[in-house]
């Protein structure tokens, strides 16, 4: 299993940090860094510095960076409109020799809607917008080059578009799409993605929805093999038990309310258990940014377990 690690800036975090934990990260062999697409905190709490926008802090980590893969979990297809998003997408994979994933999504939390005033669309809608704008991204980036892209759709219409520019991976840059829909999202993944992530949750359901896509991916005639399955979980490990709790009571958060909690061995067999059921890759997320020896910490006693 793979260990990459997830962060949530906008719940306080400015570029610097980020690039402090992406860099940590890159020395101690995770293999990406990812962030969240948001501009509201969640929850109460103090809201400075403020957000920050996922692609712009990704671009600027593709110069910072070396080795380290690069995207979101997940951008929201309410954010940016598709034919900017490829551009943008495809610029940041070449500025960081392709090492970029786009994690997509319906989007969910109106209040961040409301506050920087971005349309929100009934969930139906938001749906019908994200298969419209996954079509779209990955058409503009999969058009071999001098060739033109067309898409009429309901919500979105592209006219012979040049399809540029081109990221660096080919044909494109992997897709991640996720969530715990029982019939859109499945489909949805079986047709576009390359890796399917169902974030925070038991084994239970990670195993029922693990098994809807697969199922998808057989309607559509496709090997499921063929796409990575993942999960997302929320971490705290500490050498001891004490340890852990300082670290789950510095975020804020009970240890019953974190999916893997505990000591070195035990988060090893804890996400193991998400492996038996067929995850290759967990997205640790990590919600404080200064306590960069938790990644060390994670990296020395935990990721030789789970390989």
């Amino acid at each position: 299993m793979l260990l990459r690690i997830f962060t949530e800036p906008q719940q306080g975090a400015s570029y610097e940090q980020q690039r402090a934990v992406a860099r940590v990260a890159e020395e101690e062999g995770f293999d990406a860094f990812f962030r969240s697409d948001h501009f509201l905190r969640i929850g109460s709490g103090d809201p400075l510095p403020g957000p920050t926008d996922s692609w712009v802090t990704l671009a600027g980590l593709a110069r910072e960076t070396e080795r380290i893969r690069l995207g979101t979990l997940v951008s929201s297809a309410t954010f940016r409109l598709p034919g900017v998003l490829a551009i943008s997408v495809a610029q940041v994979d070449a500025m960081s020799g392709g090492r970029v994933e786009l994690g997509l999504g319906t989007g969910w939390f109106d209040d961040e809607h409301t506050a920087y005033g971005i349309p929100f669309p009934p969930v139906g809608e938001r749906f019908d917008r994200l298969e419209e704008q996954l079509a779209i991204v990955t058409g503009l980036w999969e058009t071999p080059v001098g060739e033109r892209f067309s898409f009429d759709g309901r919500h979105y219409r592209v006219a012979d578009a040049p399809a540029l520019p081109k990221p660096a991976q080919q044909p494109r840059p992997p897709v991640i799409i996720g969530g715990f829909g029982a019939i859109r999202t499945p489909r949805l993944a079986a047709r576009f993605a390359d890796e399917f992530n169902i974030p925070f949750q038991p084994v239970e359901r990670v195993t029922e929805q693990f098994g809807r896509v697969r199922a998808a991916c057989e309607t559509a005639g496709r090997d499921p093999s063929s796409l990575t399955l993942s999960v997302a979980v929320t971490i705290c490990c500490g050498t001891d038990h004490a340890e852990m709790r300082r670290r789950a009571e510095a975020v804020g958060k009970p240890v019953e309310a974190i999916d893997v909690a505990g000591t070195p061995s035990q988060v090893v067999d804890q996400l193991r258990r998400y492996g038996e059921v067929g995850a290759e890759r967990a997205y640790l997320q990590v919600i404080d940014f200064d306590d960069l020896d938790h990644l060390r910490l994670v990296a020395a006693e935990v990721m030789p377990h789970v390989g």
